[in-house]
């Protein structure tokens, strides 16, 4: 295995937990511990971007965030990486392509926010990343309607797990919304409040 990528054996699951953790939080914290409860996952990744193409604000340095990261979350069963800036991909399509050819015999289950299913059809490649893995949607206050009808649960709807929220066994197209007790941490409103400040 490379240097500086983490370890996963053939036949293991692995969720991919992307975003710019600007600054990682309690919430992230919650639905990862959720998804590997739920999901029949081995592990998370954290893939902490090096810049978000949708946002028009950069964020702070890859380093205090993956630092940050680091201090939040705290689970063996949980790695934080900066594996993006290491494959030199941007591209979340790019990322997992990557990855795949990496770890073969490796599942790899996106994970995302509900509030992200709700813009998922401007992300590059995105019918091809729901062909490429699984995908588990975790509930998000205030974007539980807005994601089930959203561009991408409305033309991959008949790919949507009806019972069940573990995604262990099953080939992709296939996503579940998992519905669980919801944390209102937010990146933003902690930044908005001063109570984020790379570096320290």
């Amino acid at each position: 295995m490379r240097q500086g990528f983490p370890v996963a054996t053939r036949g293991m699951v692995v969720g991919l937990l992307g975003g710019s953790f600007d600054p990682a939080h309690e919430g992230h914290v919650h639905i990862t511990r959720e998804a590997l409860k739920r999901m029949g996952l081995d592990q998370v990744w954290w893939l902490v971007t090096p810049a978000n193409p949708l946002k028009a604000r950069q964020p702070a340095p890859l380093k205090d965030r993956i630092a940050r990261a680091k201090a939040v979350m705290r689970d063996p069963r949980v790695k934080i990486t900066a594996l993006e800036e290491r494959l030199g991909t941007r591209a979340t399509a790019d990322t997992i392509d990557r990855l795949k050819a990496i770890y073969p015999g490796v599942t790899f289950v996106w994970l995302m926010g509900a509030d992200n299913l709700v813009q998922f059809h401007r992300w590059g490649r995105w019918r091809d990343i729901l062909r490429a893995v699984p995908v588990g949607v975790l509930a998000r206050p205030g974007s539980g309607v807005a994601a089930r009808l959203s561009v991408a649960a409305r033309a991959f709807r008949v790919h949507q797990v009806a019972r069940g929220e573990n995604l262990r066994g099953h080939r992709p197209p296939v996503w579940a919304f998992v519905n669980l007790p919801m944390s209102d941490a937010s990146s933003s409103e902690i930044r908005a409040r001063g109570g984020w400040r790379a570096g320290r």
